[in-house]
């Protein structure tokens, strides 16, 4: 029998998946496992512990510690379990006289080269070295440390998080095989031999100057105090930890959080966690400081306008204050003057009680989301063509993919941990196809099978995908028998004779796309015969005035081929934030109610009045964009933004900047002073991830519990805020906690009915639909059919974006993210991430740079339609000539001050990926970022004097 599967237990080896059971005996005990299991892992499974130092269960066996040494009878000596895979009848015996003598000689000799300073070590009672020689017995070591050994050798701290001390270094190789087999980055080694062995970074470098990522794999591997995150050495051994989900990217990785009563100490990937099976990224592993950082808001503050400076107050004075003001400009403007933005980074149950907060209490439809700005078209091209808006597959899918497009996606900086996966996948013998107009890291995956890069340019996605589209209906490559059972054959058929057309042959287009025809012709016959072919795309996908088009293309694409429902295949949007499916999901948008359900629906908009108890306005109200110009125009006068920094975020920053300054109330609850925060009214202190209780809904549609690891610094957590403002407008609110949100969500949502937090906590995770049909969730979408029942091919006409070049502007600007800095930089930036990315630079092909006189380091001026910024100069390869590159983590940077307002023509989703520039050698900021710094210096002055008196200890 096979016991209880504790996922806070190392089992030793990897577990193996097989429909033949193996049956053995082990001291006695009988267990029947899946074939191809370790000896090791059969036995930890029977709760029988085995001495172990080189072997854990996310590694594949090493043997090389032989503490693991068994005896098996009818076999000669003593073999390593975790290197003994089992067989049937096998009579094990894991403890005798002769094994307890080899196991304490093998650890007399470790011990014999590792310093003695137990009780001062940062790892005292956290040591898998300590631990083992307590198991087997040792009391003496005969060996001296007179002759030759490692005690002298130097300390690495060049790490900010993490310091190496190799004095301790066992050589278990624990660390060198994570960095290989879970992060797939290849930055360690075992350099010499013999005693000679110690593991170096890259070629005996620092680790700040290797290839190391700051992943924290090798830290969680090392079973000594060899690699030791700072922050324990700082304060000491955690006593106790909380299981909850990582607030960064869409991946949704699972951490516990390590305690000291309330003080969190260190953050250790979750190895139950099923999206990250116990991996992480530097920002999630390391980058939480930004929490407790002193630049926090903790009380709430008030002001009559932006040029004076702030007041704080208490909580019903800044509600009351806050309330007054909206009711009041509803009074004078009209109901449809004011409106809400929910957030991307805060929970379902906050995201849902916005919503709800704006259309029973404001009475109209004007809320939106971040959403908006990345991934709305997602949304609509998924729906179109799929008849759900969201990704298909689970991460762990991608082990079973044969061929990966990765199309307008960085994965390895955005989505780290999911890439690692995949990287695993593509040394397994995958083949990669990346069309991006940069050449991204994935491309270089250490031991790949194949690869292939379409270098495509900016705004010229749609003609791509048409074009594969096209190799694969002209060579017969369809798979007619999933066209002709899931999929609308009059569709299909208007769609085949579109694609069809000489015009969107790859030669006709190449171009266009600037992707040699060949290129294209093999990149779709790679796609198109594999047996199982998965599709992951990003920003550089929605972020287009064709990005739902594209969607649609790419849905197309999948159908065609019958990548479609099954483990491997699939149209897999990787999500930016952490919780935008979530934000989609709890009905943020102005058309669509919780679920997507469309506010026109009578039927569906019947079930919210009768449980909310108020009419439900039936015209979708304002997005993001139609705010600001309402705004400037004079007609929309108040917004509530929650967890959200458009100032920053959203294109063309400065029409965003006059939108805000016409704002009568502005109020920002959020846990920095952003840059949105900076035109408010009034600041409502928000509560981080560690400091409430809630869900994130993750990029495979997995709804993952977040739980409060200590108190609110401001005293509430943000629903908390949403329920008192709603009560003060006059509508009321009645939770006592975020697990009865949740129940109101399962009534009104229909993906959402089997949801609650009683089943998250049984089963650790949920991917919805989650309902009567699918009680535990649903992995795989469209197994069987579809929500519209039959796929629908749509029309993907090519429309050349409007953002072109020209003489006065020859270059392609395109944006992007970078691994250390997270989105606006809100939270990273209140990190040591900054050592590795304290500004945003602008990419830029030595060519180009040659031909402007440009010398890597160079400020230059970049101008666009929509106005200047100045970044300084770093030359790549990675850009094609002609094209430019820049992130936008860094508020003064001005990335978006020169992106244009031209946006998706389904769904406002702004072009990001497409901006006409010129660039030119300067010398002094732009102007538009002198203003940012005397704005800035003006409102960060505004807030240190509301804080001065509370500090002195006198009343605001």
């Amino acid at each position: 029998m096979i016991g209880y599967y504790d996922p806070n237990k190392d089992y030793g080896t990897p577990a193996r998946l097989s429909e033949n059971h193996v049956s053995l005996s082990i001291d006695g005990v009988e267990i029947s496992v899946p074939e191809g299991t370790s000896v090791l892992r059969a036995a930890a499974l029977a709760d029988i512990n085995i001495p172990k130092l080189c072997a854990s269960d996310n590694l594949e066996a090493f043997g090389s510690c032989r503490l693991c040494a068994v005896q098996v009878e009818g076999k000669r000596g003593y073999p390593a379990a975790c290197t003994t895979p089992v067989e049937a009848g096998m009579q094990v015996t894991t403890q005798n006289t002769k094994l307890a003598r080899l196991r304490r000689n093998v650890m007399e000799l470790y011990i014999s080269d590792h310093p003695l300073d137990c009780l001062t070590c940062p790892a005292n009672g956290d040591c898998e070295l300590q631990d083992v020689a307590g198991a087997v017995g040792l009391r003496e070591v005969r060996y001296g440390f007179e002759g030759e050994n490692h005690l002298a050798a130097e300390k690495d701290n060049s790490n900010p998080y993490f310091s190496f001390d190799p004095s301790k270094c066992i050589v278990c190789s624990r660390c060198v095989r994570a960095c290989e087999e879970v992060q797939g980055t290849f930055a360690l080694t075992i350099d010499g031999r013999g005693f000679d062995s110690k593991v170096s970074p890259g070629q005996m470098e620092d680790f700040m100057d290797s290839e190391c990522v700051s992943c924290g794999a090798c830290v969680q591997a090392c079973p000594t105090a060899t690699l030791m995150e700072k922050s324990v050495v700082d304060q000491g051994v955690p006593e106790h930890s909380v299981i909850t989900t990582c607030a960064y990217c869409g991946v949704g990785c699972s951490f516990k959080a390590e305690m000291k009563g309330d003080q969190l100490v260190r953050m250790v990937p979750y190895k139950g966690g099923d999206a990250n099976h116990g991996h992480s990224c530097v920002k999630g592993r390391f980058a939480f400081g930004y929490a407790t950082h002193q630049d926090r808001l903790t009380t709430p503050m008030i002001r009559d306008s932006i040029d004076q400076p702030w007041r704080e107050v208490g909580w019903e004075e800044a509600i009351s204050f806050a309330a007054e003001r909206l009711k009041a400009t509803q009074a004078k403007y009209g109901r449809e003057s004011i409106g809400g933005i929910t957030s991307s980074r805060c929970t379902n149950e906050e995201t849902y009680l916005v919503q709800k907060l704006i259309r029973a209490a404001f009475g109209n439809n004007n809320t939106d989301t971040c959403a908006r700005v990345c991934h709305s078209p997602t949304g609509y091209g998924l729906k179109t063509t799929l008849g759900e808006s969201a990704g298909t597959q689970t991460f762990d899918s991608v082990m079973k993919s044969d061929a990966i497009i990765v199309i307008g996606a960085n994965p390895t900086d955005a989505h780290p941990v999911f890439a690692s996966l995949m990287r695993r996948r593509l040394r397994e013998g995958a083949s990669l196809i990346v069309a991006d107009p940069r050449h991204i890291d994935l491309l270089d995956t250490p031991h790949r099978s194949d690869a292939q890069h379409l270098p495509l340019r900016p705004g010229t996605n749609v003609a791509l995908v048409n074009a594969l589209a096209h190799v694969v209906v002209t060579e017969g490559l369809e798979d007619h028998d999933f066209i002709a059972k899931r999929c609308d054959t009059e569709a299909y058929r208007a769609w085949r004779d579109f694609i069809s057309e000489e015009r969107h042959s790859p030669e006709a287009v190449e171009s266009v796309t600037g992707v040699s025809a060949a290129a294209v012709r093999h990149a779709a016959r790679t796609y198109a015969k594999a047996p199982n072919g998965a599709i992951y795309y990003g920003l550089g996908v929605t972020e287009h005035s064709q990005g739902s088009t594209m969607v649609m293309g790419i849905a197309n694409l999948a159908m065609a081929t019958g990548n479609i429902g099954r483990e491997g295949v699939g149209v897999n949007p990787l999500r930016g934030q952490n919780n935008v499916q979530g934000s989609c999901d709890m009905g943020s948008f102005p058309h669509e109610l919780p679920g997507y359900q469309h506010v026109a629906d009578a039927t569906a908009r019947q079930r919210f009045e009768e449980l909310w108890g108020v009419p439900i306005d039936d015209e979708p109200g304002l997005r993001i964009p139609n705010m600001f110009d309402a705004a400037i125009e004079g007609s929309f006068k108040a917004l509530y933004v929650q967890g959200e920094d458009i100032a920053q975020s959203d294109p063309n920053t400065q029409h965003v900047e006059a939108a805000l300054t016409s704002l009568d109330c502005l109020i920002v609850q959020d846990i920095f002073l952003n840059e949105t925060a900076k035109y408010a009214h009034v600041l409502l202190p928000g509560s981080s991830f560690l400091e409430k209780n809630g869900t994130f809904t993750n990029a495979e549609r997995r709804i993952n519990r977040v739980r409060k690891v200590m108190p609110p610094r401001a005293g509430k957590e943000d629903w908390e805020i949403t329920v008192e403002l709603s009560r003060a407008l006059g509508y009321p609110m009645d939770y006592r906690h975020p697990s009865e949100i949740m129940d109101e969500i399962a009534q009104l949502t229909p993906t959402f009915t089997g949801v609650s937090y009683d089943k998250l906590e049984r089963l650790g995770s949920l991917q919805w639909p989650c309902n009567a049909e699918h009680p535990e969730g649903t992995p795989t979408m469209h197994e069987f059919d579809f929500p519209i029942g039959l796929g629908r091919f749509a029309i993907t006409e090519y429309v050349a974006t409007e953002e072109r070049t020209n003489r006065r502007f020859p270059l392609l600007l395109t944006t992007g993210r970078i691994l250390s800095q997270y989105n606006v930089g809100a939270q990273t930036r209140r990190t040591d991430n900054q050592v590795w990315h304290d500004e945003d630079v602008l990419e830029i092909h030595p060519s180009d740079a040659e031909m402007r006189g440009i010398a890597d380091g160079d400020w230059l001026g970049i101008t666009s339609r929509s106005g200047q910024t100045v970044l300084r100069a770093r030359l790549s390869e990675r850009m094609q000539p002609g094209v430019v590159y820049t992130t936008f983590h860094h508020p003064a940077s001005g990335a978006n001050v020169i992106t244009t307002d031209s946006s998706d023509w389904a769904t406002n989703c702004p072009e990001y990926k497409v901006t006409a520039v010129q660039v030119e050698k300067v010398s002094r900021p732009s102007a538009w970022q002198r203003r940012f710094d005397d704005f800035d210096r003006e409102q960060r002055q505004f807030l240190e004097a509301a804080r001065e008196p509370a500090s002195q200890g006198v009343a605001p």
